[in-house]
């Protein structure tokens, strides 16, 4: 077992999944919808809003790689009762802008300043705001954060790379880091479509762990994957090509990061191992939670125990 890792375990933080609260049976319907905003001349995000007139706060879902907003459509319902909830396809992604890269990098620090221009463009009150970022959404909320610690009360994150360790990640996203083997690594991704699809969330998963995906998600994610000549691994591939520069930037600065953070792992996830996210807790004095039996989609897998993890940022 990694040592950082098997420090946490010792240190006991790592924790079994959260109990989950019932849903309040006088709570009002949450409203539902999808439009949307535009960030600059160059980026117009679609956007998801689950409104709800009581609101506690705002929840602001990140998605990874090859999702959608969609994807949080399970997490948002768990949520709606008692928070605003939104949520935004990155872009690149889903039915968001996809710029020439040389008018936008797809680099998790362009990512970040999305992310802080669509918060200030929603109008949220960043003082309620809790953001749950997964994937390729979690460094760039970091980033966000380095920038600016008010961004929000509360970031979590996971199943991501914080660090430039490849060799905490599976093969082909190593290829993808790697300038002498990236655009081979591209095409692999984009002809791989189809099992990217069908696979990804079972990876790692023993048969009665595995789950399925709405119809609604799917649909959405295969019309999402390509608009004109860029693909979803197209702007991935962009991502990658200054994911090592990001990740040595958000290093060198690790120690000015102020804004609370949470991280959890799935403990199955066999993209991103989790001595990763062990590692990162250790560095910024957090603890680590390793969630039992789940891979490397937690939102999927288990969207309302994730759910829980965001209820209790705003205790």
């Amino acid at each position: 077992m990694n040592m950082i890792l098997h420090a946490a375990l010792a240190a006991g933080l790592v924790l079994g999944a959260a109990p989950v609260a019932a849903q309040r049976p006088d709570a009002p319907a949450p409203k539902v919808e999808i439009g949307t905003i535009a960030l600059d001349r160059d980026i117009t995000l679609r956007h998801m809003v689950v409104r709800n007139a009581e609101a506690k706060g705002t929840v602001l879902l990140l998605h990874g790689f090859p999702e959608t907003l969609y994807v949080w459509n399970d997490m948002a319902a768990a949520l709606g009762d008692d928070f605003e909830v939104r949520a935004f396809d990155w872009p690149g992604y889903g039915q968001s802008s996809r710029p020439a890269a040389d008018i936008f990098a797809y680099a998790p620090r362009d990512y970040a300043r999305v992310l802080k221009d669509y918060i200030a463009k929603a109008g949220i009150d960043r003082t309620k705001l809790t953001i749950y970022a997964t994937d390729i959404g979690a460094l760039p909320a970091l980033l966000a954060a380095l920038d600016d610690p008010g961004i929000a009360r509360t970031i979590i994150v996971g199943d991501f790379a914080p660090f430039d360790r490849p060799q905490y990640m599976q093969e082909r996203l190593q290829k993808l880091k790697s300038p002498e083997t990236a655009e081979a690594a591209r095409a692999q991704f984009n002809a791989a479509r189809d099992d990217i699809f069908e696979n990804s969330t079972r990876r790692g998963l023993v048969p009665e762990a595995q789950f399925e995906l709405s119809q609604t998600y799917q649909a959405d994610r295969l019309r999402g994957w390509s608009h004109g000549a860029m693909t979803s691994a197209d702007a991935f591939y962009h991502y990658y090509s200054h994911f090592s520069r990001d990740q040595n930037g958000f290093e060198a600065n690790i120690a000015r990061l102020k804004t609370p953070v949470k991280v959890m792992w799935g403990e199955k996830d066999v993209f991103i191992n989790p001595a990763m996210g062990a590692e990162l807790a250790q560095r910024i004095g957090v603890a680590f939670r390793l969630l039992p039996g789940v891979g490397h989609y937690p939102h999927l897998q288990d969207p309302r125990g994730a759910a829980e993890e965001v209820r209790s940022s705003f205790e």
